[in-house]
């Protein structure tokens, strides 16, 4: 798939297949974070990747909208440094995120990002170090696609083009 389809037509996937992802293709979703670009090539985030069912279930449970990750194949948390103290470092997670979730969406894998607001309880279930932030999941599974809506759940559809791009001024 090329990357300008899987752009058009990757969304958000909530609700996962039983099915385990294998080992060679998790490792193939974490590579493509690892590759994400970064600033100044620092890479400040490590990824803790949770197949306990435990775990998920726990980690489902701290954030308001987190609920899918109970049913994930593949729980991706992402930890970084203290985001305050560099502007970039949220910026740069993202981009490791968006890049695992377009290599899962090519091997036929859905994805969530899920955001963690008990960050505390976070931090206790996966043993983070305190100098650690983990504020971000992303939920993996496969998916049945007759299943899934092709759109956002609270807000379906795409703002127009025009709605959002502004030449040279707003």
């Amino acid at each position: 798939m090329d990357v300008a389809r899987a752009i058009r037509e990757k969304h958000a996937i909530r609700s996962f297949l039983p099915a385990p992802i294998p080992d060679p293709v998790v490792q193939e979703i974490l590579r493509a974070g690892r590759r994400a670009q970064s600033a100044k090539n620092l890479q400040p985030w490590h990824f803790i990747a949770v197949r306990e069912r435990a775990a998920l279930e726990s980690l489902s449970r701290t954030g308001k909208w987190a609920g899918h990750l109970a049913g994930a194949a593949l729980g991706v948390v992402i930890a970084t440094p203290d985001p305050a103290q560099k502007f970039t470092i949220a910026f740069d997670a993202g981009q490791a995120a968006a890049c695992m979730q377009l290599a899962a969406w090519e091997l036929g894998i859905g994805s969530c990002l899920a955001s963690l607001y008990e960050t505390g309880e976070v931090r206790r279930i996966l043993a983070i170090p305190p100098e650690w932030h983990a504020h971000i999941a992303i939920s993996f599974g496969y998916f049945d696609p007759k299943k899934q809506p092709p759109s956002g759940v609270l807000n379906p559809g795409r703002k127009k083009f025009d709605e959002i791009v502004h030449w040279e001024t707003w």
